[in-house]
């Protein structure tokens, strides 16, 4: 189900509390996908506070497989490549400078809840790291 988008930065800037394997948390994940469908003309990624659930959940266009991914649980465990940039998000107005990595080597859990470790580079990294910060409680 589509959600309203949440702009409170006091809200988003409280960090998330970690995912279980719950059938509630894997709900939350469906309509966060629902939501990033609703808004892909003009979204990449969202994190679950996004949506007004403080859970550590994000979905994003993976550019590789041309297809979306949830990650429960995502905290990257390698980076390299520093560049700085802006970006724009959904739930603030305007752009921020940002630090961003070119690689990084992410730990997640799957929606089956099997960890996992993947690599991502370019701009399906940079989305990634973007909701990271979401989930962390940090705005851009």
């Amino acid at each position: 189900m589509q959600r309203p988008i949440v702009t409170d930065e006091r809200f988003l800037s409280v960090a998330s509390e970690p995912a279980a394997d719950t059938d509630e948390d894997r709900l939350v994940a469906v309509d966060l996908a629902d939501t990033l469908a609703a808004h892909a003309d003009s979204c990449v990624g969202m994190a679950a506070n996004m949506i007004g659930e403080r859970k550590r959940i994000i979905v994003f266009h993976d550019e590789l497989t041309g297809r979306n991914m949830t990650m429960f649980n995502p905290r990257i465990v390698a980076h390299d490549g520093e560049y700085r940039t802006e970006e724009g998000c959904l739930s603030l107005a305007g752009m921020r400078p940002v630090v961003r990595y070119e690689r990084i080597t992410v730990t997640y859990a799957s929606r089956r809840f099997r960890e996992l470790t993947a690599t991502f580079e370019g701009f399906t990294a940079q989305i990634i790291q973007h909701e990271i910060d979401h989930c962390d409680g940090i705005l851009i």
